[in-house]
């Protein structure tokens, strides 16, 4: 069954809900409990069984600013990864709040892919606004899973 914009929405809602529990998490039990949902999270929301991911962080650069696998998604994340050691854990920065501004999107039968911009929005009200790629590809089950993670700060000139 070919994928709906409705689909694509509810991806994106539950990799910014996950977010959010990460920080939750974070905030009320520490690094290990909120290791260990990032660690499932991204097992449910990632393409990992389909092979290497195309994963380029925000706030990433280097010899690591793409990632392909797990353990790298996981570490941008949580951090705690001595492989990667300029990751201080996106998911541990206290959103409260992540909204999505759709710019376009694409579907072709189990492949879609999404381009807009991302605001999260911390505990002390500050805003960070990206900007964000998915592509998604539908696994056996019929869940979307993002195989391409594209996020970069806006450009400035």
């Amino acid at each position: 069954m070919q994928i709906s914009e409705n689909d694509l929405a509810d991806a994106r809602q539950s990799w910014g809900d996950g977010l959010i529990k990460i920080s939750q998490i974070f905030e009320s039990s520490g690094i290990d409990e909120a290791k260990s949902f990032a660690s499932s999270l991204t097992d449910n929301l990632y393409g990992f069984d389909f092979g290497p991911i195309l994963f380029k962080p925000t706030l990433s650069g280097g010899a690591q600013t793409f990632r392909q696998d797990k353990e790298g998604t996981l570490s941008y994340f949580v951090g705690q990864n001595p492989k990667y050691p300029k990751d201080t854990g996106f998911g541990l920065k206290y959103w409260r709040d992540v909204r999505f501004d759709t710019s376009n999107i694409f579907i072709e039968d189990t492949v879609a892919m999404w381009m807009g911009w991302v605001s999260f929005e911390d505990k002390d009200g500050n805003i960070t606004k990206v900007d964000k790629s998915w592509g998604y590809k539908k696994d056996s089950k019929g869940n979307l899973k993002i195989i391409l993670h594209h996020s970069s700060l806006p450009y400035k000139d």
